[in-house]
């Protein structure tokens, strides 16, 4: 028998193997590979248990976003002076505006407060800090972000993890893919949940059954309750520096100038 059939195989086979990366690269730094790369990332989706009605909703139309490569690589608020982060993430407007909005919500906060053990203030503090009480919680598609930096090569396994959280979120029924608008790294909601503490630390706090960080300010401020807790929160101790859930404060945000900013807001809030 010829060798030559043989040979052939064996070349093909070759051939096949070392096209396979170039097919659906593990990662990139331009858009060039970005195509490839997410058919098979929602292969792998799909065989982790993503509904394929999931998968098209949410990714049937997403494309590479040069405008998250570029947020990604600009990032200056952390790197702020206390002085200067808290005219910009909590001026005095906000200390006005907060103090109403406690007012307002006192029985809601008080029973999120009872179940979790978290003060009323500092909750109304993160929910300024990240968004403007809601006001602002961004308005970009979370799965283009998120597909983006999944595919970038910075830090692609975190954002696949994120990618495939916020998949689950719709596959459980919490939010629609339509409804998944946020912040350019895939943050989600009114205090900005990563989808990943989203599945963790997400409840149903107005007892509609979903778990919505987006519209339901309930489930919002109870959900962010639910993650200092889960985090280590002692009920009524002091959160300033030094005292026993300054420290908790990290496992929000690990800036120590938002940590420092985060204590003194909710301390103008409470006086």
């Amino acid at each position: 028998m010829s060798r030559l059939p043989l040979l052939r195989a064996a070349l093909a086979a070759a051939a096949l193997t070392f096209a396979a990366p170039a097919l659906a690269q593990s990662c990139g730094n331009s858009s060039a590979g970005f195509g490839p790369w997410l058919e098979s990332f929602k292969s792998r989706a799909a065989a982790s248990g993503i509904s394929q009605n999931t998968l098209q909703t949410a990714l049937g139309n997403v494309s590479y976003d040069p405008k998250v490569i570029s947020l990604d690589r600009n990032q200056k608020s952390f790197k702020l002076s206390l002085d200067a982060f808290m005219e910009r993430r909590a001026p005095a407007s906000f200390v006005k505006k907060g103090k109403g909005i406690i007012a307002q919500n006192r029985d809601l906060l008080n029973r999120i407060e009872q179940r979790y053990g978290v003060q009323k203030e500092i909750l109304v503090a993160i929910w300024g800090m990240e968004t403007g009480f809601g006001s602002n919680s961004g308005n970009m598609n979370i799965f283009r972000s998120l597909a983006t930096l999944s595919y970038d090569c910075r830090r692609s396994d975190f954002f696949t993890e994120e990618l495939m959280a916020a998949l689950e979120i719709v596959d459980r029924g919490d939010k629609r893919a339509a409804d998944m608008k946020g912040a350019w790294a895939g943050e989600i909601g009114q205090t900005q949940f990563l989808a990943k503490n989203y599945l963790r630390y997400a409840v149903d706090f107005d007892g509609d059954g979903r778990r919505d960080l987006i519209r339901s300010k309930a489930d919002v401020l109870a959900s962010t309750a639910n993650f200092l807790k889960q985090h280590g929160w002692v009920a009524g101790a002091g959160y300033g520096p030094g005292e026993p859930n300054f420290a908790r404060l990290v496992d929000w945000n690990r800036a120590t100038v938002y940590q420092q900013g985060l204590a003194l807001f909710a301390s103008k809030l409470a006086n």
